[in-house]
């Protein structure tokens, strides 16, 4: 399950690629408050996908690139509420993630490279309900060099921007 999920993160990051190459680019669907939604079609396929960057990253003294929430829908192969994180450092081997919805909620991810995703796809569904819930998301991992590092994301918009990347994918 674990790599289906790196698989699908890597095929969003080839689609934007590709996007880009071809007439397809992602089309902006929406701005929801700190979130952003985005569909990207492709034949009779769409990838949506909906983002978000943390509002604060600590230690503030460690250099990271990109540091990107997702939460995604593909058409082709039936892929719902994958979530995934871009994480701007390769994590540590091994390491797992804690992301812990309004300090109550908690959900383990699996690193590879910068990434990570959820250890069981049957907590995505979970994950996405407690997040539309919810108010902030607080994620914490460690990288290759030994850094804790914690992200604090808000939720707000999150609910409107998830219904309208599910609408745009037919997703329930």
């Amino acid at each position: 399950m674990g790599v289906r999920n790196f698989l699908s993160l890597s095929t969003v990051f080839f689609l934007l690629g590709t996007a880009v190459a071809s007439a397809a680019a992602p089309e902006l669907l929406g701005r929801y408050r700190d979130w952003d939604a985005f569909v990207i079609s492709d034949g009779g396929s769409k990838t949506c996908y909906m983002r978000s960057v943390p509002l604060k990253t600590e230690p503030t003294n460690v250099r990271r690139g990109d540091i990107v929430l997702f939460v995604t829908h593909r058409t082709q192969g039936d892929v719902a509420n994958e979530v995934s994180i871009l994480t701007g450092y390769p994590y540590k081997d091994g390491s797992s993630v804690s992301a812990v919805v309004d300090g109550s909620k908690s959900f383990t991810l699996f690193t590879q490279g910068d990434g990570a995703w959820l250890e069981r796809a049957a907590d995505e569904a979970a994950m996405v309900d407690a997040m539309r819930a919810g108010q902030r998301l607080i994620v914490k991992g460690v990288s290759s060099r030994g850094t804790r590092t914690t992200d604090r994301y808000s939720l707000s918009g999150f609910t409107s921007a998830h219904k309208r990347v599910s609408a745009a994918c037919g997703v329930r």
